[in-house]
Formats: C-alpha cells, sequence, structure tokens
C-alpha cells in the first residue's frame, strides 16, 4: 500500500517480437524475461497485486511457474507493436477494477525487456510518490557525453549534418549539460495520470537516477549483454557474501 492506496504492479508481455522472436520467454539465468519481472513485482513490499497482461498462454504458464495467480489475457487490438504503454495499462487498471471493486492508487509498470531491476530500487520510486511532491516517477540512466543530443548527426541523401543547430558551438565535453535517458527498469504513476491524462508521464515527473549497467533487450546481442551482466552481478553478490 502507498498512503493507504492499492498499489498493482503491471507486467505487459506479449507473445509476439519481430526483433527477437518469443523475447519475453527468453531466459537469463535459469529464468525467463517474464518470470524475472513477475518474482521482483511479487517481492516489493509496497507492491499490493501484480498483474500480467498478455496474449500468450505460454507467458501465462511462465507466470504461473513463479506462484502468480492474477493474469488475463488483453483483447487483441492490444497486442500489436504499435499500441502503446499507456493503452496496455489504462485497460490493466479498468480490468483489474471492474473484477475486484478495489479502486488502484497508483500503478507500477515492468517490461520484462529490462530484467536488471532491483526491489529496492522500485520501493525507492514508490516512496518518492508518496511524497507527494511528484504524479509519476521514472528509472532513468545518465547518457555517456559521447551521445550527448548536441554531438549527434543526421543524414539526408549523401550529405551529414548536425542534428541540432547548436552541435556546431561544441567544442569541448565541458560545455555539454548530463542528459537522462529511461533505462526501463520500472516506471510508476499515479491512476489519474494513466486513466485521465492518458500519460505515464505525467506534469509532475520525477526520476529515480541509476548508475550502474543496465539493459533494455530489443535483440540478441541485447539478451547476450543481460546474461553477462547478470552473471556479473551474481559473482559480485556471492563475492561480498560472508564466508561459511
Amino acid at each position: 500500500m502507498l498512503n493507504g492506496k492499492l498499489v498493482l504492479a503491471v507486467v505487459p508481455a506479449r507473445g509476439g517480437s519481430k526483433g527477437l522472436p518469443g523475447k519475453n520467454l527468453k531466459k537469463v539465468c535459469g529464468r525467463s524475461l517474464v518470470e524475472w519481472a513477475i518474482a521482483t513485482a511479487m517481492q516489493c513490499p509496497e507492491v499490493d497485486v501484480c498483474l500480467l497482461s498478455t496474449d500468450s498462454e505460454a507467458i501465462v504458464k511462465a507466470a504461473e511457474r513463479v506462484g502468480l495467480s492474477e493474469s488475463y489475457r488483453r483483447p487483441i487490438d492490444l497486442s500489436g507493436d504499435r499500441v502503446s504503454d499507456v493503452q496496455v495499462l489504462a485497460h490493466a487498471v479498468r480490468w483489474f477494477e471492474e473484477r475486484s471493486g478495489q479502486e488502484v492508487g497508483c500503478v507500477v509498470m515492468l517490461q520484462p525487456t529490462s530484467p536488471l531491476r532491483r526491489v529496492e530500487e522500485i520501493s525507492a520510486g514508490l516512496r518518492m510518490l508518496e511524497s507527494g511532491n511528484y504524479d509519476s516517477i521514472w528509472s532513468v540512466s545518465e547518457v555517456d557525453l559521447k551521445y550527448h543530443p548536441l554531438k549527434q548527426l543526421s543524414s539526408s541523401e549523401d550529405l551529414l549534418a548536425y542534428h541540432s543547430p547548436e552541435g556546431s558551438q561544441v567544442i569541448a565535453r565541458q560545455q555539454l549539460e548530463p542528459t537522462l535517458i529511461r533505462n526501463g527498469l520500472f516506471y510508476v504513476a499515479d491512476r489519474n495520470v494513466i486513466l485521465e491524462l492518458g500519460a505515464l508521464l505525467g506534469e509532475r515527473c520525477g526520476f529515480f537516477k541509476v548508475d550502474r549497467p543496465t539493459v533494455s533487450i530489443d535483440d540478441l546481442d541485447d539478451l547476450k549483454l543481460a546474461r553477462r551482466l547478470f552473471r556479473d552481478t551474481i559473482r559480485s553478490e556471492e563475492d561480498r557474501s560472508p564466508a561459511s
């Protein structure tokens, strides 16, 4: 609960994927991506209900392997690759409220394709929302200055140009202000942001910055990187554990 309001975690996981077929069922360190997302949500003390939104029977079965019983098949018109996250979340909230008779206070979205999340980070994001200063929280990472927007280029036919005209004025990296990118570890939003504003980024969106490497999986190379980062994390935790 959050200020007495019900916290609903939604794991959106459709069966199709063009870049990496069967992506949400790909395994990392013995568990599928959807299993990792659900298991993390269920471990978060502030989360009251975890709901899987899917169009795939195989994904439902994967969810059951980690003890999730609250799942539903989303309508076919919400299963395409052009459907927005907000559409999926809004439908999930309405479905849950109609079925349970309870009103959702806030929503946490955990995308299986960003598996390197930690329970304590989700909790921290929810506590930020609880403070009342924000209506939504996104987890973000700082962009390496080598990829700063003012250093990016555009092409037209065979000609190259600065993506932003201001890029021509950049001489040293010290001129550049840090920028942030969403890393997909979690999104938190008040119910009204999703249902009334029809948005995921509210009018007062805060951020929780993660300083370690993360990955959002779109293709096979991303999956290989996620597996390596997971193994490195496990080894690091084992090295920090006291000897038995």
